[in-house]
Formats: structure tokens, C-alpha cells, sequence
């Protein structure tokens, strides 16, 4: 499975940002449509990202990653939070540039 890259923004009057809460809550959602939808092939990759994305959202690490990346998009910094599975476990790495 690819790795799942969230993009949080820093909100600002002309931009509405989402922080990484918001917007793995997004793509859950968007899992949760595609696996209605059906379509035996895709829903075995759609339920892994799915079974990552509500891993994510319930494991602690997500609110250290969520207020790193806004002390971050604060100094004006772009961040990358990627969410994938090595040897079974979920790994969370946050990127900035």
C-alpha cells in the first residue's frame, strides 16, 4: 500500500487551512464512501488505508504530530505527515521543508 500523505495548511483569511486531525478525518471519510460504493478489488487497499487512518486518529502519537506540525506551519513551513505500515506496525513520520 502506498504511504498516506497528509498536507496540513495553516489556516489565514484568504486560505482556510486543516490541521492533520481534520484532514486524516477527510480521507477517512473518503474511504468510508469507497467502500459503500463496493468493488472487490479496490476494497482490500481501501480497508487497509481505512484500518490506518482510524489506527492514526486513536494512537497518541497523533496529537504530538498534530501540534509539531502547527508549530511548524506557524514559522511559516510546509509539512508532510505520512502514515504507512512497515513489518505490520503503523509508522507516522512527519516531513518539513
Amino acid at each position: 500500500m502506498e504511504p498516506i500523505k497528509l498536507d496540513p495548511m495553516y489556516s489565514t483569511r484568504e486560505i482556510p487551512g486543516k490541521c492533520i486531525k481534520c484532514l486524516a478525518e477527510q480521507e477517512l471519510n473518503n474511504c468510508l464512501l469507497e467502500l459503500l460504493k463496493g468493488g472487490k478489488e479496490e476494497n482490500q487497499e481501501v480497508e487497509q488505508k481505512f484500518e490506518s487512518l482510524v489506527s492514526f486518529l486513536k494512537s497518541p502519537e497523533s496529537k504530538k504530530l498534530r501540534d509539531e506540525s502547527e508549530k511548524y506551519l506557524a514559522e511559516g513551513k510546509q509539512v508532510t505527515v505520512d502514515i504507512r505500515f512497515e513489518a505490520g506496525k503503523p509508522v507516522y513520520e512527519l516531513k518539513v521543508k
